[in-house]
C-alpha cells in the first residue's frame, strides 16, 4: 500500500497553519485536533491505525508547533471561537466534507463550535476527555473540577512563571504517575510553546462555559472518557453527554487526561469501532 503524503503551505488562508495530509487520498477524512499544551505530534501514536483507510488531516493550532508566529492574532484567539473558525477554514481550503473530527480536551468544544458554525462540513465528532466548563458553578450545582479560586490561582501561576507552571501542571494533566516519562514528555511539549500565546489559550480554555453551545451541536458525537482524569472528572463528562443532542459515551480503561498518548492503541480502536458511515468521500 502506498500512502499519499504531502505538506501543505504553512501559510493557509492567511491563518499561518501548518497542515499535513496523510493516508489515502480518496479515503474519508479524519481531522485530528490537539488540545492545549501540545501540537499535532501528540497524535503520532494514534495516526498509523488510520492510514490504510482514511485521509488523515493534522494541523498545529494557533500558537503551537509550526504555526506561523507572525500570523498570530491575540484578539482572534482570546476566545475559542477563533480556533473553531480555523477548523472551518482548513476544511474549506481542502474542500473537505463529511469530516470526522477527533479532538482532545478543550478542542472537543472547539470542534463542537466548528460543527455548529458549518454543519455541512462535518459528519461526526469524537471528544477525548472533554469538559464544557472547567470551573464549578455553585448556582446550579455543577462540578467542573475546579473552584473559581483554583482557576484564578492556576492562571496567576502561569503568568508568574511559565516554566515552573509547566513542571507542576503537565504531570497532573497527564496522570499515570507510575509512568513519569509521560509527564516529562508533556512538560517538554508545553515548553515548546510561546508563553504569551499559551497564556491566551489557557485563559480561553479555563474561563469559557460551553454548556449551552453543546445543545446545538448538529452531528453525532462519541465521548471517550478516561479514569482518574484530573481535568475532566466524571461529573463534567456526564454533563457533556447530557447536553449533546446525539451522544454516545465510551468509557476507556485508560487513565489520566491524554489517552492518545498513554493508551494509543485503545484510543484508536475506540474511534475506529464507532465511526459512523459517511454519505460521500471528502
Amino acid at each position: 500500500m502506498q500512502f499519499h503524503v504531502r505538506d501543505l503551505a504553512e501559510h493557509l488562508l492567511g491563518l499561518g497553519h501548518h497542515v499535513r495530509v496523510l493516508g489515502r487520498a480518496d479515503g474519508p477524512a479524519v481531522l485530528f485536533v490537539h488540545g492545549f499544551g501540545s501540537d499535532q505530534s501528540a497524535w503520532d501514536r494514534v495516526v498509523p491505525a488510520f492510514l490504510d483507510g482514511h485521509r488523515v488531516v493534522l494541523l498545529d493550532q494557533a500558537g503551537a508547533g509550526r504555526f506561523d508566529a507572525s500570523a498570530y492574532d491575540r484578539e482572534r484567539y482570546s476566545t475559542l471561537d477563533g480556533y473553531a473558525e480555523d477548523l472551518v477554514a482548513v476544511c474549506e481550503e481542502l474542500d473537505l466534507r463529511d469530516v470526522v473530527v477527533v479532538a482532545h480536551s478543550v478542542s472537543s468544544v472547539v470542534a463542537a463550535r466548528a460543527a455548529v458554525r458549518a454543519p455541512e462540513r462535518f459528519a461526526q465528532v469524537f471528544m477525548l476527555a472533554p469538559s464544557a466548563r472547567y470551573t464549578d458553578d455553585p448556582a446550579d450545582g455543577y462540578d467542573g473540577g475546579f473552584s473559581a479560586e483554583d482557576v484564578e490561582e492556576l492562571l496567576a501561576s502561569l503568568d508568574h512563571n511559565y516554566l515552573s507552571w509547566t513542571a507542576a501542571v503537565a504531570p497532573m494533566i497527564m496522570g499515570n504517575p507510575d509512568r513519569p516519562e509521560l509527564g516529562e514528555e508533556f512538560t517538554g511539549a508545553m515548553r515548546q510553546l510561546d508563553p504569551a500565546t499559551a497564556r491566551c489559550f489557557a485563559r480561553a480554555t479555563f474561563l469559557t462555559d460551553s454548556r449551552e453551545l453543546l445543545t446545538r451541536v448538529p452531528v453525532p458525537v462519541v465521548v471517550l472518557q478516561c479514569r482518574d482524569d484530573a481535568l475532566a472528572p466524571d461529573a463534567a463528562v456526564r454533563e457533556v453527554v447530557a447536553r449533546l443532542p446525539r451522544a454516545t459515551l465510551v468509557p476507556l480503561r485508560a487513565s489520566g487526561h491524554c489517552p492518545h498518548v498513554s493508551a494509543p492503541a485503545e484510543t484508536a480502536a475506540a474511534v475506529l469501532a464507532h465511526l459512523a458511515p459517511v454519505s460521500g468521500r471528502s
